[in-house]
């Protein structure tokens, strides 16, 4: 299910762009879109990452108090990273926040698109 997730996020952030460069016609609403995109997709993988370190084996010889508190220092570490990924997005680069937010959403419509599709096959009684 998180590889169809994955999948759809892609698919509904390209497919953003596309409504942005022909609603638009420049390029810095498609870019931003797929800067979003990319920030919810980095934003995916470290939270996938941290719950995937909490919830896996620990190392011989690591106390669990340690190996905590590294994961929760490695999982603020990462999002620190795409806050400054965020801002040279919007700083540096000058791409339109409102269109990064928008590639931001592309995984809130994806999971919801997923949550249609598991609807639609369950059968009620």
């Amino acid at each position: 299910m998180t590889a169809r997730i994955a999948r759809d996020t892609a698919l509904v952030c390209g497919l953003f762009a596309l409504a942005g460069a022909v609603w638009f016609r420049n390029v810095a609403v498609p870019l931003g879109v797929v800067a979003g995109g990319l920030l919810i997709g980095l934003s995916f993988w470290a939270i996938w990452g941290s719950v995937g370190a909490f919830v896996g084996l620990r190392p011989e010889g690591e106390t669990p108090r340690k190996l905590a508190r590294f994961h929760l220092v490695k999982f603020f570490t990462r999002h620190a990273m795409l806050a400054l990924a965020a801002y040279g997005m919007m700083v540096r680069l000058q791409l339109d926040p409102v269109a990064m937010l928008l590639g931001v959403t592309s995984l809130g419509v994806a999971v919801a698109v997923e949550a249609v599709r598991s609807l639609r096959w369950r059968r009620f009684p």
